[in-house]
């Protein structure tokens, strides 16, 4: 019988760019199953049964490793996270695997080889509840809370905007434009002085992506992607007029989808 796959991620861009480099890097593999949270993954393990699960670390419902403890041994696991401290020793011994989003195409070649040489040897799937109990608590202590609001200064007050109200994030010389909504959920924007490149590292780097040198976005704000001339792409926003680009460096995160 030949092994299929499921993949697990809330976001479906960094799910579906998972999915095209697989395609690439294991075009024998069929994907037979997406999730959108935890719940769903469990389901859909159940009426599937695939025999390799790609778990984003971080879902709604339930988590990347407690759905892997539902799962057992009857699959092969590979964990999926935006933050590669999470690696533990685990890992770096083959036994658990796991992925740093956004999954490169040289590390996915170099995870599907190793499930590739387990699959070929027969080898049971090995996660033990002792190591996910070490992987859970790893990303308790080593988990750095993501930023979750943004001070900023509107007139003379002070407006505490979400992170998820947050459009995009650019850029303006000493400053910070963002591109968040109002209380009517209208686009507004807002200045603050805290500069974008000591931002970027407080944000979820799986909810929002670099896109050009002076331009952060949010993922879940992105209706589509539309690839240009020279290597380069424009993004069109949900809720916004404005056109955001996607710079050649940065356009790789997009290419494949």
């Amino acid at each position: 019988m030949n092994t299929t796959a499921l993949i697990a991620d809330d976001e479906p861009l960094l799910r579906e760019l998972l999915e095209a480099r697989l395609a690439k890097a294991w075009p024998a593999l069929p994907v037979v199953a997406r999730a959108r949270n935890g719940l769903e993954a469990v389901e859909l393990f159940q009426a599937h049964q695939p025999g390799v699960c790609f778990l984003d670390v971080h879902m709604p419902g339930l988590s990347g490793i407690e759905v892997a403890r539902q799962i057992g041994k009857r699959a092969h696991l590979v964990f999926v996270t935006a933050y590669d401290q999470y690696a533990l020793e685990a890992f770096e011994h083959g036994v658990l695997d796991y992925l740093v989003k956004p999954v490169t195409p040289t590390r996915l070649e170099e995870t599907v080889a190793r499930l590739q040489a387990r699959l070929q040897q027969a080898q049971p799937a090995v996660h033990t509840e002792a190591l996910l109990h070490q992987l859970a608590a790893k990303l308790r202590l080593g988990q750095a809370e993501p930023l979750r609001w943004v001070r900023a200064s509107v007139g003379a007050s002070l407006r505490m905007i979400p992170i998820e109200e947050i459009d995009y994030l650019k850029s303006d010389t000493k400053y910070t434009l963002v591109a968040c909504r109002d209380d009517a959920g209208q686009p507004a924007e807002a200045l603050i002085r805290t500069p974008l490149k000591e931002l970027l590292p407080q944000l979820d780097a799986g909810q929002f992506v670099q896109v050009h040198r002076s331009v952060v976005v949010n993922l879940r704000a992105i209706r589509r992607v539309t690839r240009g001339d020279n290597e380069t792409a424009e993004i069109e926003l949900k809720a916004r007029p404005e056109r955001l680009p996607v710079s050649r460096s940065y356009l790789p995160f997009f290419k494949e989808m």
